[in-house]
């Protein structure tokens, strides 16, 4: 694979409709540097202001941890954190995906922290060696991302059994960092165009952890077949390349690892996530009889790129994974 001038961008760094490009990707922003959002985006942001006061965590990385109206001592919350992809931030990422709008309805603890900048000005999680500390940065985000599970379990009152990642992109292939190394902290993840290690061993979850991969076969980014990620930094260094597995390699890998089916198999109905696309051209598929709180399933986006312009049910469609994915 050819060296890219820029490295892979979690998420897209333009305004399609602006540059009158059609595309399956955002048609109303692709969320990416904060120069990619138009006042027109963050006109459209309604994310809740009035929930009861969050709380900052994260130590030198601080984040807002927001905590849903109606939040109950006597009645632990899940708690869901998004990752963001390569170059953009929580805030931005949330405007995509649009989790913290429902965290009120379904009564879940949200969090989208950001990443370490790199040399290029770029936040980034230091995933698999695929994507994307392209600057070789020593942070180990394994660490931080535990930490801040944990110290929000520390100060609410947090289930254990519904401790959830969500992740585009480079957040995707933080997610999947995390099912592998904190199996005992997360019951689920939810990864748009990520990848788990293309080297199987050096993935080792202590337990089983459920996974939904969705990733659109057209991405050029991550590529749906596989592939690597490679760029030349601004100061002319040039940057690691990583291998990353297939989308469904990435499916069969959590597979082995959740005691699964070795078949992957297709699931009715299809699902209308991009209206932007014809009919209904996500198609679902899984590896059926997991042990208890494992799951591997794969959502294809046929024709979607890095972006696919998502229905606005999306973060309810992904809620809804999460929702029925707890530890046993």
């Amino acid at each position: 694979m050819a060296r890219m001038r820029t490295p892979l961008l979690g998420v897209a760094v333009l305004l399609l409709v602006a540059n009158g490009c059609s595309s399956s990707d955002s048609a109303t922003a692709a969320p990416g540097d904060d120069a990619g959002l138009g006042a027109a985006d963050v006109a459209a942001d309604t994310s809740p202001t009035d929930a009861p006061t969050d709380a900052t965590f994260g130590g030198d990385r601080p984040t807002q941890v927001r905590i849903p109206k109606g939040y109950d001592a006597a009645h632990p919350a899940p708690l869901v954190i998004l990752l963001h992809g390569y170059g953009a931030s929580g805030k931005i990422q949330d405007l995509y995906f649009g989790l913290s709008k429902i965290a009120d309805a379904h009564g879940f603890v949200f969090a989208a922290p950001d990443g370490t900048l790199d040399s290029t000005g770029k936040l980034f999680w230091n995933a698999t060696n695929a994507c994307c500390n392209f600057g070789a940065v020593p942070v180990d985000d394994v660490a931080y991302l535990s930490g801040l599970v944990r110290d929000v379990k520390a100060a609410y009152a947090i289930d254990s059994k519904r401790v959830y990642f969500v992740g585009h992109s480079n957040g995707g292939f933080m997610s999947h960092r995390l099912a592998c190394d904190k199996a005992d902290q997360i019951a689920a993840i939810v990864s748009l165009a990520g990848a788990v290690w293309s080297d199987a061993s050096r993935c080792t979850p202590t337990e089983p952890v459920s996974v939904l991969q969705i990733h659109g076969d057209a991405d050029a980014m991550v590529a749906y077949e596989g592939g690597s990620i490679g760029g030349d930094l601004a100061d002319g260094g040039a940057a690691p390349i990583g291998l990353y597995p297939s989308a469904a390699q990435t499916v069969a890998t959590w597979a082995t690892l959740d005691g699964c089916d070795a078949a992957l198999d297709a699931v009715a109905p299809d699902l209308d996530l991009a209206p932007s696309l014809a009919g209904a051209e996500t198609t679902v598929a899984r590896h059926g009889n997991c042990q208890p709180g494992g799951a591997a399933e794969l959502w294809t986006v046929r024709g979607a790129g890095h972006v696919p312009s998502f229905a606005p049910d999306f973060a309810e469609r992904v809620w809804g994974f999460l929702e029925s994915h707890p530890k046993p």
